[in-house]
């Protein structure tokens, strides 16, 4: 139990001082429960934890009820939306938190203050080593998550699984509250490209599901995702996923000191053309640090502008979206869930804030793909 500035005990009967605070509230962020002593805390305890559950319900899924939000909107394929979400996740007070995690707008300021600038950050030799803890974290949790992926699944059940995830680690999940977006991690079903906020809607056999998991720890951001297969799999939606992995290994191993961001998207936009598929242009791989998200820009796609040279300490995402149909996309009245235009699925991957210089070269976290899952084998690469 943690010393703390007196109080009143909560004991019934008892009008002690207290200085001692149940640890478990510590950790849920429940405030205003003191104890004089051990003793009184124990005898309490019966009545007392009703508050961790009360607590705890908070985050809980609730019932399975369904209104369409948008009444009346042409949405572009067959997925739809299941509302009402459950509220915001609350992440225990002692767990760092990024700056825009508070703010009413969801404003990262640290963020704001560079935009516009197309400056790469070298990481100092302390600063990798914060980002190979977190990006280990990160897969940890995505792995986590990957357990879940199943017909009858929600994706509101893996996001409340990935939430616990990250606080038992120490980490905030940086996408909840990041410019008000409302959970921990992102779920893309089917022609969802990217951003799909998760909900009450049952995974069905034969959806293709991207999770994108961010977490923020000791003040750096470690960025992944993985498209998953929900089920048995058609031949299409294997091609896709195994082409989109591929797509993101083939630009992986062009990475070296001295190599142009833009020439990434060329490499890219070659290997899903041969394979019939096409690139998402409106969202792209990014720097990422102490920042979610900062320079540099790093398109997918080919003849690109990018500016910047991969330099040692660089450290950005590589995260190609790639389309059955046309590369064009459109956002769902919740400003959030971007889908293609056309209806046809998307596929993802991004693996480990993938590429960080430091000395000798490239270091990532490399994967095995698994046609036939959609799952890996991790394992440390050094080249």
């Amino acid at each position: 139990m943690a010393a703390i500035e007196a109080r009143e005990c909560e004991t019934e009967g008892c009008s002690c001082k207290a200085k001692l605070q149940c640890p478990t509230c510590i950790k849920l962020g429940i405030q205003g429960s003191y104890f004089c002593s051990q003793e009184c805390f124990k005898g309490s305890w019966a009545t007392h934890k009703q508050l961790h559950k009360k607590d705890e319900a908070k985050n809980c899924v609730e019932t399975d009820t369904n209104t369409d939000p948008w009444p009346g909107y042409r949405y572009t394929g067959r997925l739809r939306p299941h509302y009402p979400l459950t509220p915001m996740r609350t992440v225990p007070s002692d767990i760092q938190r990024p700056d825009y995690a508070d703010h009413p707008l969801g404003m990262s300021e640290s963020e704001q203050s560079l935009k516009g600038t197309s400056q790469i950050k070298i990481l100092p030799a302390e600063d990798i080593e914060g980002m190979r803890v977190v990006s280990t974290l990160a897969r940890e949790v995505l792995d986590i998550a990957a357990l879940m992926v199943k017909p009858g699944m929600t994706t509101e059940e893996i996001d409340h699984t990935v939430h616990l995830a990250c606080t038992a680690r120490n980490c905030y999940p940086s996408p909840l509250n990041y410019y008000n977006f409302p959970k921990s991690c992102c779920t893309s079903v089917n022609e969802v490209i990217c951003h799909g906020i998760p909900d009450r809607r049952r995974l069905v056999d034969g959806d293709i599901l991207n999770v994108d998991i961010t977490v923020y720890h000791n003040g750096f951001h470690g960025d992944l995702n993985e498209t998953f297969f929900v089920g048995e799999a058609d031949e299409g939606a294997k091609k896709l996923v195994q082409t989109t992995f591929e797509c993101l290994m083939q630009a992986i191993d062009s990475v070296k000191p001295g190599i142009r961001y833009r020439e990434l998207g060329n490499i890219i936009q070659k290997h899903a053309q041969a394979n019939g598929f096409s690139v998402v242009r409106s969202y792209c791989g990014h720097g990422i640090h102490k920042l979610f998200h900062t320079a540099p820009n790093v398109p997918h796609y080919a003849k690109n502008k990018a500016v910047g040279v991969m330099k040692p300490g660089h450290v950005f995402t590589i995260e190609p979206m790639i389309c059955e149909g046309g590369w064009q996309d459109e956002t769902w009245p919740d400003g959030w869930t971007a889908v293609t235009r056309d209806g046809k699925r998307s596929a993802q991957f991004d693996f480990d804030s993938v590429d960080i210089f430091y000395c000798r070269g490239v270091e990532r976290v490399m994967l095995q793909f698994d046609s036939l899952t959609s799952r890996h084998v991790p394992r440390y690469c050094v080249a």
